[in-house]
């Protein structure tokens, strides 16, 4: 398994972490807060831009965010393609 390959499951890891952080908030203050802001500012960057090409979906008073999805995707193809 390639260091590619590697950092594409590491960085799936961090994307679930990311979905989970969004339905669970974490408190301000304790150690968990260090780790939920590592990784938005891992996320962030990829998913800022795509936020940015597809809008939330309006579900109710909700809007529902489709970029973690395609990041997944993403994620899944690149995987497919380098790593088997």
């Amino acid at each position: 398994m390639g260091i590619i390959c590697i950092l594409l499951i590491l960085y799936w890891v961090i994307m679930i972490i990311r979905v989970l952080t969004s339905f669970f908030p974490v408190p301000p203050s304790g150690p968990l807060s260090s780790i939920v802001s590592v990784v938005y500012a891992l996320t962030e960057p990829v998913l800022r831009p795509l936020r940015g090409l597809i809008p939330p979906v309006r579900m109710g008073a909700v809007g529902f965010d489709l970029s973690p999805i395609i990041v997944f995707v993403a994620i899944g193809i690149l995987e497919r393609a380098i790593c088997r």
